[in-house]
């Protein structure tokens, strides 16, 4: 029998009550909603709206539901219709009428807002912690790789010397601003939405802010519409995290670039590698492959949220029931895939002498040879028109900047002098690169600092 089933005349179909029930994903939120309970329970008391001790036997219980659920010795009925409405049946068949003056001045609708929000919260701290250790794996790795020096790339050509640590410096810049989105997502699920009702909050004389308080909410919903119906805070979320997963796939590719044989500027630990069933010479980069892989099931998730609230009138929907499926398969991929590619990463091995063979050729250092015809006196385009002529007179011949004689270098332009091979010197094109932001070791010692004071500053 339903709790709702006063209103109807004919037993729910079959077919309609599985279609009907979430109780097979929203269960994961057992504690937020018995915790959210004990709080609305608590208050009912404090105000006089139930008997004070009508809500300590509630309380009590709740604790005691709590506790039977974590230790196995009470399990959750898969065919009860929700969470919410599980552990109601389950307190009101242990205590009988003092269980029934829970729902007091509560709906559902708010009910499962405020646990969705209590989830979020507790979701959202985990991933940024995971997020926070990741940055330090990389923060440890670009210091150890200060002077590795290798090609970046534009277009996948080779385009400029730079390190290795400020390459993947640049992803700690990318995970440091999922971080911060992270806490602007988490402000704004801050919000309590219990006391809203189903949509037009309540007749009795409740305390809200007593509930946020006993619940460490920073503040309450202002409109009871809003409170009921909003899920901008899942959206976000989903929207958050859909961009850190996006920053994971891009770094995921460039590792299975780097540790294929055509590149082969990095080891993968055995640990973290997968083999062939008919191939035994292969040693293939899974784990980075299925990050980039899962990114599309979080996007995927993302635009059926975003699908599912676009048309929907005020208030609440059943549509909105689809909100946690999505939003809870994003946040389990998400932390599995953090976790595992941050293991991954701390466990590979930097061939630097692949990365320094792979930087002298290419002809990255050809900018360098320009600006130092430029700081000799030539127009930036004339410069760069005679490297141009250069770096073709070497493919011909099959040298590099390095290997040109002096002779071959007048030939071209009379502004040359021997100080030509300390510009093109491919360490002293990275050390002359003091840009703030660059890749000298100073811009590096700067980029290592603020991301050590941003891990730092954001540990729990």
């Amino acid at each position: 029998m339903k709790m709702w089933d006063g209103r109807f005349s004919k037993t729910l179909d079959n077919r309609v009550n599985a279609f009907n029930s979430s109780i097979s994903f929203d269960s994961r939120m057992y504690a937020q909603d018995i915790e959210g309970s004990i709080a609305h329970a608590t208050m009912l008391g404090k105000c006089g709206i139930i008997d004070v001790e009508d809500s300590k036997k509630i309380v009590s219980e709740l604790k005691n539901i709590k506790a039977d659920i974590e230790n196995g010795s009470l399990a959750i009925d898969p065919e009860a219709e929700d969470i919410h409405m599980f552990i109601e049946s389950v307190l009101t068949a242990r205590i009988g009428d003092a269980g029934k003056r829970l729902h007091t001045a509560r709906s559902r609708n708010d009910q499962v807002a405020l646990d969705i929000r209590m989830y979020c919260k507790a979701e959202i701290k985990e991933i940024k912690e995971l997020v926070i250790n990741l940055l330090g794996i990389i923060y440890e790795t670009a210091k150890e790789n200060k002077d590795t020096v290798m090609p970046g790339y534009t277009h996948l050509q080779r385009a400029q010397p730079l390190t290795f640590a400020h390459y993947i410096l640049a992803y700690a810049q990318m995970l440091m601003r999922d971080a911060s989105r992270l806490d602007d997502v988490y402000r704004r699920t801050d919000v309590m939405p219990l006391g809203s009702g189903a949509l037009a909050s309540t007749t009795y004389p409740i305390d809200r802010h007593f509930v946020a308080e006993q619940l460490g909410f920073a503040d309450v919903t202002a409109n009871s519409i809003d409170g009921v119906s909003d899920r901008d805070f899942v959206l976000e979320l989903s929207s958050a995290l859909s961009i850190l997963m996006m920053h994971l796939s891009r770094f995921s590719e460039e590792i299975i670039l780097w540790c294929s044989s055509e590149y082969s500027f990095i080891d993968l630990d055995d640990a973290y590698s997968t083999g062939s069933s008919i191939m035994p010479q292969k040693k293939n980069p899974d784990v980075a492959e299925l990050v980039r892989g899962k990114t599309g099931r979080v996007y995927g998730n993302m635009t059926a949220l975003f699908t599912m609230m676009k048309a929907l009138p005020l208030a609440y929907n059943k549509d909105m029931q689809e909100d946690k499926e999505a939003i809870f398969d994003s946040i389990d991929n998400v932390k599995l895939c953090l976790e595992v590619f941050g293991a991954m990463f701390a466990t590979i091995t930097v061939k630097k002498e692949k990365m320094r063979a792979a930087a002298s050729g290419g002809f990255i250092n050809a900018t360098d040879c320009a600006d130092y015809l430029v700081r000799r006196g030539l127009p930036f385009r004339d410069a760069y028109k005679i490297t141009g002529k250069l770096v073709a007179y070497c493919i011909e011949t099959s040298k590099t900047f390095e290997t040109l004689t002096l002779d071959e270098y007048l030939s071209f332009s009379d502004k040359f002098e021997n100080g030509v091979y300390d510009a093109v010197n491919l360490e002293n094109c990275v050390a002359d690169r003091k840009v703030y932001g660059g890749p000298a070791p100073a811009s590096v010692d700067n980029q290592l600092s603020i991301l050590n004071g941003f891990i730092e500053n954001n540990k729990n």
